[in-house]
């Protein structure tokens, strides 16, 4: 791992692009300048390389700057258990705040480079911000609920449907960063994909090539574009939100 210092004007939080993920809305200028104290170093890694481990003592929290990483669990008969993966702007390491130890393993899926945020720092100044503590809470939540979501998609949905659900949650977080929505790289490989979402490697590669055949994607090894949004919708049982914003009432809505 290759640290280094973010004591630069680009380092920096209160200039950061993904500020909107990381700092509470409506906080001050002044609150901003302290944050900008408590992100003082980030840590590059390449493919493959540990951010942490299971077992390793709490010592920060990280928010991923660039780049794409999943975290794993080791499970007693020697295999790894995908539990996530991390986009830009999102947060590591809030599994090792219970216990006082990280609760799985984060490993970079490509080049990618994390703000470290020292844990008992960023206690202290939450303690001085109460907003900021806000927005962590609302961060632990957040995390909670997307857990539950996909524990109730491993028991009451069928291969097919998790893997649209999977495509879509994936689209909807790349377009709130401000990337295509429907057209993106894969940075988890079909095996990864298959041990998050509790499916055969071979089910993750045929319902893939079933969704193609179907006009719902379009795929060339990891690249994918997603051609009928309505119909993965539909196919994962979910609303699809951009539709439901297109409804107005003055705009009578045809149903088939």
């Amino acid at each position: 791992m290759n640290y280094t210092n973010s004591d630069v004007p680009s380092g920096k939080c209160s200039v950061c692009v993904l500020g909107q993920f990381c700092l509470p809305v409506g906080i001050s200028s002044s609150d901003i300048a302290k944050i900008d104290t408590l992100v003082k170093e980030r840590v590059h890694l390449q493919k493959g390389e540990s951010l942490y481990r299971h077992g390793d003592p709490l010592s920060a929290v990280y928010s991923v700057r660039f780049g794409t990483l999943k975290t794993e669990y080791g499970l007693e008969d020697g295999r790894q258990q995908v539990i996530g993966f991390h986009l830009p702007g999102e947060i590591l390491g809030l599994d090792g705040i219970g216990e006082g130890s990280y609760q799985s393993e984060a490993i970079a899926l490509e080049e990618s480079e994390v703000c470290i945020i020292r844990y008992e720092a960023f206690e202290d100044l939450a303690r001085q911000i109460p907003v900021l503590q806000k927005q962590f809470h609302r961060i632990l939540s957040r995390e909670l609920t997307q857990d539950q979501r996909h524990l109730l998609s491993l028991g009451s949905l069928r291969a097919e449907e998790r893997l649209a659900a999977f495509l879509l949650n994936l689209s909807q977080r790349l377009a709130a960063r401000g990337y295509l929505n429907n057209e993106f790289d894969l940075r988890m490989s079909r095996n990864e994909i298959g041990s998050y979402l509790g499916i055969q490697i071979e089910t993750v590669s045929r319902m893939l090539s079933r969704f193609a055949e179907s006009g719902l994607i379009q795929i060339k090894q990891r690249h994918i574009k997603l051609i009928d949004m309505n119909g993965l919708y539909e196919l994962a049982g979910i609303p699809n939100p951009d539709r439901a914003n297109c409804i107005s009432a003055d705009i009578p809505v045809k149903h088939a």
